[in-house]
């Protein structure tokens, strides 16, 4: 089982972040049991965190259509392609789920497509799997993102309702592995202790091998799972 560290999106998407808050993460990010994946900061301060994290090996992460999901697929594209001029490496974009629960079953592939044209291979899609309880309508909607190129199925953008559980991971795994393109899947919206990740963990490697997981296929999108992380970490050989 990898490190969940080395598979952390670590996050401060508040309203009222500063520079000198997305600076600190940027530092933070660099951990003494190494560097996580990716710092994942609002719109205005991805020069902030491309310039902090520049030569680190960190990723630069944002979000666009966030937190709501609006039915904008060339709003959303516009603010993607804007995004990574910025310096983003990676977009988290909302997709238009309303839209979908709605009866627009063509929504959120459109949506995915237009921004994944923006952002080739490093688009992550977010499906606010805990704002309903339909598991048909969760796998549908990770059907039609991985249709629309998304390079990876989140579920949560942790502000609307529940936030992530086990039983839609589940589902973006399953979706994950029956498409016919390689792609990925982040857990975000209520990941904060060890305990929580490594049962994430253990279910990818249910479903998709022991080998699958990695900074390239799986995430944690948090905020507070780092220093729970470096809490519980189990000390280096001979240290």
């Amino acid at each position: 089982m990898p490190d969940p560290i080395s598979l952390l999106d670590l996050t401060s998407l508040n309203d009222d972040d500063t520079a000198a808050v997305v600076d600190a993460l940027c530092v933070k990010a660099i951990t003494p049991a190494g560097p996580v994946a990716a710092v994942c900061v609002m719109p205005r301060f991805v020069s902030v965190a491309a310039e902090a994290l520049d030569g680190t090996g960190v990723r630069v992460a944002t979000v666009a259509n966030f937190p709501a999901g609006e039915d904008d697929a060339d709003g959303a594209a516009r603010d993607t392609a804007s995004l990574v001029d910025e310096g983003a490496d990676e977009v988290d974009v909302v997709a238009p789920w309303r839209a979908h629960l709605a009866g627009d079953h063509e929504a959120v592939e459109r949506l995915v497509a237009a921004c994944a044209a923006e952002c080739p291979g490093h688009l992550k899609v977010i499906l606010e799997t805990g704002s309903h309880g339909d598991a048909a309508a969760t796998r549908a909607m990770a059907d039609a993102a991985l249709r629309g190129g998304a390079a990876f199925l989140k579920t949560s953008t942790g502000k609307v309702g529940p936030g992530t559980d086990l039983a839609s991971a589940r589902i973006l795994l399953e979706a994950v592995a029956a498409h016919d393109r390689p792609a990925g899947v982040k857990i975000s919206g209520g990941v904060r202790t060890r305990a929580d990740a490594e049962a994430y963990l253990a279910l990818a490697e249910e479903v998709m091998g022991i080998a699958w997981a990695s900074p390239f296929t799986f995430r944690f999108g948090a905020s507070t799972l780092l220093d729970d992380l470096l809490a519980t970490r189990a000390p280096a050989a001979g240290g």
